[in-house]
């Protein structure tokens, strides 16, 4: 690539994200505040190898969900830092309160949003259906339809950002821009970068003790209005400052844009209006119709807020049709965000073409020329309705057949698990007991999980999932956060469930349960559904109990009767494994590499049983696929609570031998040594009263915690001099933890030594 810039820059073969990573590092911010979320993922993850590497010296926080990244880059805004923050679809629209927070207080910052499909259904693929929620928060949109502008707009956004003293989005089609690789340009000078910026000025700085300030305070009328007036002005001063940056930044660059961009728009008769990527595929839709005798064109927006409607018309007024294309709906209003803003610009400043609008491309499905072609026949063709979707198959008639029963109904005489509460004489009551727990014991119970799953090679999860519900007898409902446990067991149209399934995304998924259950219970006591007992059960995993552990933690107080189960593989393996607050102290991930100035994941362990244990409820417990016989009796003593008491919450550790980099041949025996070295031990809290059930040092088995880490590759380099201290802190930690419970065990008169060691 040629530029006419008077300063070097360097070609870069890269992505959206990977371009955005480098803006980040060369503008030089304080602080990170952010949770990995696909597609926008990549930029955290280039940016903490960056770290390890030494190249940059960002504080990089990973909080447990996309509202607390939020407010982490609100507080260090507030502070004065240089902030910046990366997200996509629903943990944009989580994150979303915090954001009008942010404009209303003028704190300046930088968000890039990876555009994604906003769940439900699940969808990871790239649509607008997350920016437009942002339309209404006061934050400038920049929205970048190639890589380079990717680059390019990070850097004009802070300088924005920092001059109108609002925060900005840069935003990008997901998948398509951020991580399809192009050759771009960039500064070969860090220091070019920063000097186009300048330095960052407070006019009111938060940590001034002698003129102290208080930020965000109570308001009413007229204050409340007056200060609407304000941000107001604020995006109209936004307006007229972006040609200028524009222009400043082609000046140094080579590259200069513009509010709108047009393709053969000024003698085209119809105009193909749209975002993102798909704006570069609409040209060549317009290059074969211009050889073919029509004079066609296309339009795209680089800023999306504040609205460039006057642009937008002089681009457009010789146009006799303009079709709008949406990559989202906004339903009922015929038509999604942009038609309708593209709508009222042309009629308030008195545009003559006709407008029509489809919707396409949802959840990420490909534009080519082919369809910029048949969009712009549908808007030429008069018979054609001025709103419609664009290539879809409504699916309407369609009935499903009629499948059978998944297997025979449950009865007492087909299982024999046999959970009760203990009442005989010189027992302890108020427990309960087991009568069998053996595999062959469960044979009887069917499978509620059909053969077959997209789950990878020695992957733990199916492996946990069937031993946790071959213990239970009753009836399952399930239902799964977001993780790979989800994403493997129900690719559409196809599904692994033969019991009532239900999905939500990781931060409700206990509360949604919850109300799912009380539902139920009500209509059983109604009389709108036949009595029994039905054991509700919450699978989690892939860090689901960081982001929805306050969600489990309510649901737990509130005391519903209903099962957390939690597959523990220690990281956020469904969005290619960032660290997680369960990933071991030391373990190298996508967001904890390891570098010069890097060991890995910096801080320990979650002990979540402990957690769900201070909620009082009923019974906790930890289970592993090498010790069976306590699994299942564990699961089946959960179910029993669940559906009798209260809240139960079980545990297991789980393999991921992709993300751990291990064998998948020999993942048993890598759970076997989690558990011997009391990285991960099995014991119960049952009724406040703590039990381990499996003590390594007392059968002879116990190895230090290096044994275990060195057998994964993610943990590997833990066992080498040059980390010594890191392994010795977390041997340390878990030895801790470990005589914690031996100690709360010995002292509990349900300690007793059993068949595996205790």
């Amino acid at each position: 690539m040629e530029s006419n810039s008077t300063e070097k820059q360097v070609t870069e073969y890269a992505g959206g994200n990977e371009m955005a990573a480098i803006a980040i590092k060369q503008i030089g911010y304080d602080l990170m505040g952010y949770y990995p979320i696909t597609p926008s993922t990549q930029i955290a993850e280039n940016l903490d190898e960056m770290r390890a590497r030494g190249e940059t010296d960002l504080m990089m926080i990973a909080a447990e969900g996309e509202h607390s990244a939020a407010g982490i880059c609100y507080g260090a805004s507030v502070g004065g830092g240089r902030v910046i923050n990366a997200t996509s679809a629903n943990g944009l629209l989580y994150a979303l309160e915090q954001l009008p927070v942010q404009s209303g207080t003028r704190y300046p910052m930088v968000m890039n949003v990876a555009c994604r499909t906003v769940s439900g259904p699940l969808s990871i693929k790239g649509d607008h259906s997350d920016i437009m929620y942002l339309l209404n928060a006061g934050w400038p949109i920049l929205f970048a339809h190639t890589v380079q502008q990717v680059y390019d707009f990070n850097i004009i956004a802070l300088k924005l950002a920092e001059q109108v003293r609002l925060p900005v989005a840069v935003a990008y089609d997901g998948f398509f821009t951020s991580h399809q690789k192009r050759r771009c340009l960039r500064f070969a000078d860090d220091k070019v970068v920063r000097q186009f910026i300048g330095e960052k000025r407070e006019v009111y700085p938060f940590f001034d003790q002698n003129n102290p300030i208080t930020v965000g305070s109570y308001m009413n009328e007229p204050d409340l209005i007056n200060n609407r007036y304000q941000l107001h002005l604020a995006m109209c001063q936004a307006d007229e400052l972006l040609p200028k940056l524009f222009e400043e930044y082609g000046a140094l660059s080579g590259r200069e844009y513009g509010k709108v961009e047009g393709y053969f728009r000024e003698d085209a008769e119809e105009l193909l209006v749209l975002l993102g990527s798909s704006y570069e595929t609409a040209k060549e839709g317009v290059d074969k119709m211009r050889r073919n005798g029509k004079k066609a064109g296309a339009v795209t927006l680089n800023v999306l807020r504040p609205f460039p409607g006057k642009e937008l018309f002089a681009a457009c007024k010789l146009a006799d049709t303009m079709l709008v294309a949406d990559r989202q709906d906004s339903y009922g209003a015929g038509g999604g965000n942009l038609s309708l803003e593209v709508r009222a610009a042309m009629q308030k400043y008195g545009g003559r073409a006709r407008i029509k609008s489809l919707v396409y491309g949802l959840g990420g499905k490909d534009f080519f020329a082919e369809d910029a072609e048949r969009m712009l026949d549908f808007a030429r063709d008069t018979e054609t309705p001025d709103f419609d979707y664009y290539g879809v198959n409504p699916g309407i008639g369609q009935e499903p057949a009629d499948q059978g029963g998944f297997f025979a109904p449950l009865t007492e005489d087909r299982t024999r698990i046999g959970a009760t509460t203990v009442t005989r004489t010189g027992e302890t009551p108020g427990v309960v007991k087991v009568e069998g727990g053996s595999l062959n014991a469960t044979a009887a119970v069917p499978k509620r999980l059909a053969p077959g799953h997209g789950a990878c090679p020695g992957c733990g999860i199916p492996v946990n999932l069937n031993l946790l519900l071959r213990a239970i007898e009753n009836p399952v409902v399930l239902l799964f956060q977001t993780g790979c446990g989800m994403i493997v067991t129900t690719p559409y149209p196809k599904t692994s469930f033969k019991v009532p399934y239900l999905h939500n995304l990781f931060q409700n998924g206990a509360a949604t349960l919850s109300g799912l259950a009380e539902i139920c219970y009500r209509k059983q006591r109604k009389g709108e559904l036949p009595p029994g007992d039905i054991i509700f059960v919450m699978v989690s995993g892939d860090g689901g109990m960081d982001i929805g552990m306050g969600s489990a933690i309510g649901t737990a107080l509130r005391g519903h009767r209903l099962l957390i189960f939690e597959y523990d593989n220690g990281g956020y393996m469904n969005t290619g494994y960032q660290l997680s607050y369960s990933t071991p102290k030391g373990a190298r991930s996508s967001t904890s590499h390891v570098g010069v100035n890097q060991y890995g994941k910096t801080f320990f362990h979650k002990d979540m049983p402990r957690i769900m244990a201070a909620a009082n409820i009923p019974y906790v417990a930890t289970a592993a696929e090498s010790n069976p016989t306590d699994f299942i009796q564990k699961a089946a003593k959960a179910a029993f609570y669940a559906k009798t008491e209260g809240t139960a919450y079980l545990k297991a550790l789980s393999a991921c031998p992709l993300n751990w980099n291990d064998n998948p041949a020999t993942e048993r025996k890598v759970i076997e040594a989690g558990v011997n070295c009391c990285f991960f031990p099995l014991y119960e809290i049952e009724q406040g009263a703590t039990r381990l059930s499996y003590a390594p040092d007392a059968a002879g088995k116990k190895i230090p915690v290096t044994d275990w880490l060195a057998m994964m590759g993610r943990t590997k380099h833990l066992c080498g001099e040059e980390y010594r201290e890191v392994a010795e802190s977390l041997q340390r930690e878990v030895d801790r933890r470990y005589e914690r419970l031996k100690t709360e065990s010995a002292s509990n008169r349900q300690g007793f030594i059993g068949r595996d060691g205790l």
